[in-house]
């Protein structure tokens, strides 16, 4: 009987391999991905410095951070919704109407309390409650109501602005004068030579990202965002983690807002205008898959800066112009969401 070699038996060391080689492709090209949005903010970051030498100076840097900070907050929040599988698009108006509230309250509180600080510390608490109630309605909304996301929360973007328009007859809410000298350090204080608002950034971004990866709401939420029919299966509680997700989302718009209000002292019906589309753009340059079940907080941040930096470069340069920045950041979405399609 003829004897079959040796080789041809055990096979070739490629037939007998493919597998961990492939593995390793797909690992190494799993983290070239992720490094993606560093390398475009190292990229871009060079090319701003080229362009205009003003862009690497402390001051512009400081500038680039505390404008991010609004928005990077908010992101923070957004992160958690689209991974679960959700969205806000109401984000924006909810901090417009955020804002006049609390500045309708802190300059009615004031005469009663007898003391601006009390008066500016109630409202900067009444804006994270608020952020927490307005998330509690989409949440039940999307939950208990089976209404989609989308649906609800565009229908809330149209009511949170008209309320605004409301309440300041189309024109603009004013903080008090001696309210707003009190309440301005939020904004332009900095400790250590950072700006507050970069600091409540650093704060947010690290607790979210404590929270998403090291504890048990965190993977639930990634679950749901993966397969919602297995999680409850696996008798997650999915409709409170959706729930907790929106409230989550609306506390730090109330935290992005009470930073953004002592920065004018004023609030209108522009207030706001366009941060969904920053806030989802920098979730999703970030990482965070659209379709849910995965992205990372540290991504988000990158994101949100790589975005503001992208804004800062318009400003300081004529290469087009700045009133195409909302455009350049549409472009950005399409442009990754493009390359995730083919992703979960």
């Amino acid at each position: 009987m003829p004897q079959v070699p040796a080789e041809h038996a055990a096979g070739s060391d490629s037939d007998r391999h493919p597998r961990p080689r492939t593995a390793a492709v797909t690992a190494w090209w799993g983290r070239l991905h992720g490094f993606g949005p560093v390398i475009g903010l190292v990229l871009l970051c060079i090319a701003g410095t080229l362009l205009n030498s003003n862009f690497a100076t402390y001051d512009n840097v400081m500038n680039v951070l505390t404008r991010t900070a609004f928005i990077g907050i908010i992101a923070v929040g957004m992160c958690f919704v689209i991974i679960s599988g959700g969205i806000d698009l109401s984000v924006g108006s909810m901090a417009a109407l955020i804002a006049g509230a609390v500045i309708m309250f802190m300059n009615a509180m004031a005469p009663v309390l007898g003391s601006g600080i009390a008066a500016v510390a109630a409202g900067m608490l009444l804006a994270v409650a608020l952020g927490a109630v307005f998330g509690l309605v989409h949440g039940l909304l999307i939950t208990k109501g089976r209404i989609e996301p989308f649906i609800v929360t565009l229908g809330t973007l149209g009511i949170f602005r008209a309320y605004l328009t409301y309440f300041s007859n189309g024109g603009a809410l004013t903080l008090d004068n001696d309210l707003s000298d009190i309440y301005s350090p939020v904004y332009y204080a900095n400790l250590l030579g950072v700006p507050i608002p970069v600091w409540v950034f650093l704060l947010v971004a690290v607790l979210g990202a404590v929270i998403l990866n090291r504890t048990r709401y965190g993977r639930y939420v990634q679950a749901i965002g993966s397969n919602e029919q297995v999680a409850q299966y696996a008798a997650v509680d999915v409709h409170r983690i959706k729930i907790l997700t929106y409230m989550l989302l609306g506390v730090c718009v109330g935290i992005a807002t009470l930073l953004y209000v002592p920065r004018l002292g004023s609030a209108s019906p522009t207030t706001g205008l366009l941060w969904e589309l920053e806030a989802i753009a920098a979730v999703i340059v970030g990482g965070t898959v659209l379709k849910g079940g995965a992205g990372s907080i540290a991504g988000t941040v990158v994101g949100a800066i790589l975005l503001s930096v992208i804004s800062n470069i318009l400003n300081l340069t004529s290469i087009i112009s700045v009133y195409l920045n909302a455009a350049v950041q549409g472009f950005v979405i399409i442009a990754v969401a493009f390359m995730q399609r083919g992703r979960r």
